[in-house]
């Protein structure tokens, strides 16, 4: 195995560029790019303190695999579909890259392109360890039209035709005022840092894997084995990618197909993931839903997932459809676990006339994701619930939901646990789903959402203070987070309520003065003005807490209280 090295500035030549011993681009196999800006900023700075930055691990090969090109200008919001960055199948040389895939394209949208239209820039004075961050030399994205001394393009510094001394003089002379002989010795030691850590020959190295001089050495399927004992060590690569890279090496088109069907599960406010989809298809083939890499070694089980395709994708649609349609469930907020669907997925694909007779679906999912039964590692629950599905050959939600006790899975909504979906749970938005029938959770914009709303403001609530026992001063906060965020002090606003010029802080006397009685009784509001007042907060909670038990009481498990004795 060989392992060549070359500087860095030549190493990003080598992207995308068929000139360049066929130049390097990215396998099928490969997820998406995931670093963020910051975590490019930090690469940077790495190579300036002379770090190692690891081996890569390339592919010579003449196959005709799929490949797409590394981005130059890189857009996260907007970059949604790998497949815009194919590039056509030859039989040429070409270079894969199995592992380094994250440095390098930070490296090429660093030195060649920019992140969200922003271009790198060094901060040429920087230099010093920053605490807490351990960054030392200052790098960020910035718009070259405004950005300004001490702030330098950095693919300027690296790809400049002059000498370093030149260079470093032209920095100096186009500071825009007088520079201290500290601060010009400094540049000149930084470009000339940049010029050592960016040019010199073995700035980076990698193991090539060379299927050209021999083509028997390494198969696609050995390539795969070792792409994936390459990754699977660190945190770049979650299963559901080693999962979807031994997918699409035998499936051409995985990636369109991926694409096309999370675009329309996801178009009316989820966000469905691919490895919902992934464990879903195993689940479909009867391979149980732990994920497993051996499941997709196994023969056939690949091949049967490409085959059946459309079938998966219709169930998979359907299915979510029906939830948007016809439950409460209407975003992805009110979805705190996707995996409740896979057993109405499999009855959907395997028992298609049962699905239209299914009755209380929703019932099942109310239950279900309110208390959590989904939470954790549910692959046995789901791998039972389908067993009892096949057994049945219709849908039962109360046998379904006995199959989850079975598992020592509570379902009761006790009070206690109602009351814990306050500000920031998991299911507050499932409640409020339920409580707010009429408005529009799938605004146009995601902005315009509705938003929950503290009633009393957390700003009022913080100021109230209480004695300090051991100072004899009030001092102590009297409401806590847990006392602030509680569900009896949360409602729904729409983003227009609660947005610039709305609600915000307002405090409830104001807020519901000029409200009638169907806005106060849809948001479930004490009718008694008094109890608007902040120094009244604990009886208002109080008596909302009232309100809520009597509207909820349908969910709630049966209180056990003791029964009084008769004579």
């Amino acid at each position: 195995m060989k392992t060549p090295k070359h500087s860095l500035r030549k190493i990003v030549t080598f992207l995308n560029n068929p000139d360049e011993d066929g130049g390097f681009w990215l396998p099928n196999i490969q997820r998406p790019f995931v670093w963020n800006e910051d975590q490019i900023c930090r690469l940077f700075d790495s190579i300036m303190r002379e770090y190692p930055i690891s081996t890569l691990l390339i592919w010579k090969t003449r196959s005709r695999i799929r490949r797409r090109k590394f981005i130059d200008n890189f857009h996260p919001r907007q970059l949604t579909r790998l497949s815009d960055f194919y590039v056509p199948e030859d039989d040429k040389k070409k270079c894969m890259v199995l592992d380094g895939q994250q440095r390098l394209q930070s490296l090429y949208i660093g030195l060649c392109g920019s992140y969200e239209g922003r271009e790198l820039h060094l901060d040429i004075l920087s230099g010093e360890v920053a605490a807490p961050d351990d960054i030392k030399y200052k790098f960020a994205f910035l718009d070259t039209a405004t950005a300004s001394f001490p702030w330098v393009k950095f693919k300027d510094v690296i790809f400049s035709a002059k000498t370093s001394l030149g260079l470093a003089q032209q920095i100096i002379r186009a500071a825009g005022r007088e520079l201290s002989d500290a601060e010009q010795d400094k540049i000149s030691e930084h470009v000339a840092l940049a010029f050592k850590t960016f040019h010199t020959d073995d700035g980076i190295s990698y193991q090539e894997l060379d299927s050209i001089e021999n083509q028997d050495l390494y198969t696609e399927d050995d390539v795969v084995e070792i792409f994936i004992r390459a990754n699977s060590g660190g945190t770049r690569l979650g299963k559901s990618d080693l999962l979807f890279s031994l997918l699409t090496s035998s499936w051409d088109y995985a990636d369109e197909e991926m694409e096309e069907l999370l675009d329309q599960l996801n178009r009316h406010g989820f966000s469905f993931p691919r490895d919902f989809v992934l464990k879903t298809c195993l689940t479909l083939l009867d391979q149980g839903a732990r994920y497993d890499i051996d499941k997709f070694r196994k023969p056939g089980v690949r091949e049967e997932i490409e085959e059946k395709w459309e079938p998966i994708s219709k169930a998979l649609r359907d299915v979510v459809d029906f939830v948007r349609g016809k439950t409460f469930i209407r975003c992805d907020k009110a979805m705190p676990s996707y995996l409740v669907l896979i057993p109405l997925v499999y009855l959907r694909y395997h028992f298609p006339s049962a699905w239209q007779q299914a009755r209380d679906v929703d019932g099942f999912l109310l239950r279900s994701l309110l208390t959590g039964a989904f939470s954790g590692t549910p692959d046995q629950i789901i791998d039972d619930c389908v067993n009892k599905l096949k057994e049945l050959q219709r849908f039962d939600g109360s046998e379904l939901l006995d199959v989850i006790r079975s598992k020592g899975r509570s379902l009761e909504l006790t009070e206690d646990r109602f009351w814990q979906m306050g500000y920031g749970s998991d299911t507050i938005h499932l409640l409020f789903n339920l409580w707010y029938r009429d408005f529009n959770y799938v605004p146009a914009y995601e902005n315009n959402m509705p938003q929950v709303d503290h009633i009393f403001p957390q700003s009022s609530l913080k100021r109230i203070r209480v004695e300090n026992p051991r100072t004899g001063r009030r001092d102590l906060m009297k409401y806590k987070d847990a006392e602030r965020n509680q569900l009896a002090n949360c409602m729904l606003l729409t983003q227009r309520e609660n947005g610039s010029g709305g609600k915000s802080d307002t405090l409830p006397e104001v807020w519901f003065a000029d409200k009638d009685r169907a806005y106060l009784e849809m948001h479930l509001i004490p009718q008694d003005q008094e109890l608007w007042k902040l120094g009244r907060y604990d009886d208002f909670i109080a008596a909302r807490k009232a309100l809520l038990l009597q509207h909820f009481g349908y969910l709630l498990a049966p209180s056990k209280r003791p029964v009084a004795a008769t004579g």
